[in-house]
């Protein structure tokens, strides 16, 4: 399915990464969750567990998290034809060119290079050369890196997400004035959330970002950091409901009298005699 953006409505996209723990029955259970929410797209990750180096993960269960929540070729096409079968978009977010290469395998319309990766040219420009559409999460960078990326600011390829990579977010930490600044830059500009709630989304929709993906979850007591601070499926349908209120807040109905004005314009105007 191929991603198609609006200028007055927001792409939403609920992130379900790996808070499904390998659970392929829990993932399905939550790309119906946020399909039923008004979500456009589901997202997961992909990457293999043998290519992670050592680190905090070793000491607090997450490496054992990772392996489980492991998605290889055929696991994922499982979770995408069942998505495209249920009528939402699903992608995923890639760390390597190797898993570039799984995810090309099933569908080459959308990736997400997450901001991690960002500093990662030779996996950008990979992966612009593969997919229609690459949406770059532009956390992580230090300004030096940040303008390495503006030399693909005319690539319509490309969609840039607004984002601070901390778990979770304060409101006076998401910086904001950084989304502004990027839409100066890039024709697509979104928005990638980490905050509690969804007040930072509603930020996001009232400026006109053309993505919105946050983290979603259909249990926040399950296993792993992201599941505690995920949407659930109330509160992205809140999100998803405000987003199709603002679009219709847009419709252009020109300058002059409306239909649903025709009886305060013959039977109001100046009826009260001077």
């Amino acid at each position: 399915m191929k991603l198609k953006l609006n200028k007055y409505k927001s792409y939403i996209v609920a992130e379900i990464g790996w808070n499904f723990l390998g659970n392929i029955s829990l993932a399905k259970k939550m790309i119906l969750s946020a399909k039923k929410s008004g979500a456009d797209a589901v997202k997961f990750q992909i990457w293999n567990p043998k290519n992670l180096k050592k680190g905090s993960w070793d000491n607090d269960g997450r490496r054992e998290l990772y392996e489980k929540s492991f998605l290889d070729k055929k696991k994922y096409k499982i979770l995408y034809d069942f998505s495209k079968k249920n009528k939402i978009n699903c992608f995923a977010s890639v760390w390597s060119t190797d898993d570039l290469k799984v995810l090309s395998n099933v569908s080459k319309e959308i990736v997400k290079i997450p901001s991690p990766e960002a500093y990662n040219l030779k996996l950008i420009k990979e992966a612009l050369k593969v997919f229609k559409k690459v949406i770059l999460s532009v956390g992580c960078l230090n300004k030096n890196e940040l303008k390495q990326i503006f030399k693909y600011k005319n690539n319509k390829k490309l969609i840039v997400l607004h984002c601070v990579s901390a778990y979770p977010l304060k409101p006076e930490d998401c910086n904001f004035k950084k989304f502004h600044y990027l839409k100066k830059i890039f024709k697509n500009v979104g928005y990638s959330g980490h905050m509690y709630g969804i007040d930072d989304a509603i930020y996001a929709l009232a400026n006109k970002a053309v993505m919105i993906e946050k983290h979603f979850t259909t249990n926040r007591n399950l296993q792993g950091r992201d599941n505690k601070f995920s949407l659930n499926e109330k509160d992205l349908s809140k999100i998803c409901d405000l987003n199709e209120k603002f679009y219709n807040f847009n419709i252009d109905r020109g300058l002059g009298i409306q239909k649903k004005e025709k009886d305060i314009f013959l039977n109001y105007r100046g009826r009260w005699q001077n």
